[in-house]
């Protein structure tokens, strides 16, 4: 029961069929991620999935492994105290106990199995999971912080990658076109979940003055994301937060 292993947000892109790898014998002795590729696509043997192996990168397929084990480990832990308090081998009560002891442990020992790459991918759940328990879908907050985090932020890095060649003054790591693009995109993203909320009545939106909150939103969180402090902060945490903390001064709990 990871920490990475439960947000389960490990995701690969194919690139390229896996024959060559099947047919064609290295030049050289393979490396240990050419060997994890080639036992991945000998095992699992659909073309698709072997496709997706082939491409991963080492830490990518280093990390599924991992959350499939502990995965496995924290059903069958589960499982093996269900059985044993079926057969009343142990009390129900020890059991309960037994397991919630195991499954601190066994989450704490998997820690050293998964790669820094998880780091990104798990703040963004975290984030995810503490806007659904604090503000949940009666505030706007969290629909324009979310809405900032994933549409806003996601489209800068596409965006920028692509089309950033002109960089930032103070930030080399970012371009113009992308810090534009997560503004324009998070605006009309949020934009559109805060009327989606509204047209089923879960907050009422008073369009005349949400369009310049959402602005104000959109440019703080803009900001936040292109000053050069990812090294210290991740930005799927340091934008939310900022997010939340402009839309809380600007919307309060409910749109006016």
């Amino acid at each position: 029961m990871a920490a990475a292993a439960w947000p389960g947000a490990v995701a690969a892109c194919a690139s390229s069929p896996n024959s060559l790898l099947l047919s064609r014998p290295p030049p050289h002795a393979p490396s240990p991620a050419s060997t994890i590729r080639r036992r991945l696509v000998l095992g699992f043997g659909t073309p698709a999935v072997a496709a997706l192996a082939a491409a991963a990168p080492a830490a990518v397929l280093q990390d599924g492994a991992a959350t499939l084990f502990v995965t496995t480990g924290a059903y069958a832990l589960v499982r093996t105290f269900d059985v044993l308090t079926e057969r009343r081998l142990v009390d129900k009560s020890l059991s309960r106990k037994i397991v919630h002891v195991l499954s601190g442990v066994l989450f704490m020992s998997s820690w050293p199995l998964f790669r820094e790459l998880l780091r990104g991918p798990l703040y963004y759940v975290l984030v995810l999971l503490f806007s659904v328990l604090v503000f949940w879908r009666e505030s706007p907050i969290g629909i324009v912080s979310l809405s900032m985090m994933s549409g806003g932020d996601g489209f800068a890095d596409i965006v920028g990658r692509r089309y950033g060649s002109v960089k930032l003054p103070f930030n080399e790591k970012k371009s113009w076109i992308g810090s534009i693009s997560m503004f324009i995109s998070g605006f009309l993203i949020s934009a559109i979940m805060l009327y989606y909320f509204s047209s089923l009545g879960y907050i009422h939106v008073g369009w005349a003055e949400a369009f310049g909150k959402l602005a104000l939103v959109a440019l703080a969180a803009t900001v936040v994301e292109c000053i050069p402090v990812t090294d210290v902060v991740d930005d799927n945490i340091s934008v939310p937060l900022a997010t939340m903390l402009v839309a809380f001064l600007l919307f309060g709990s409910n749109t006016q």
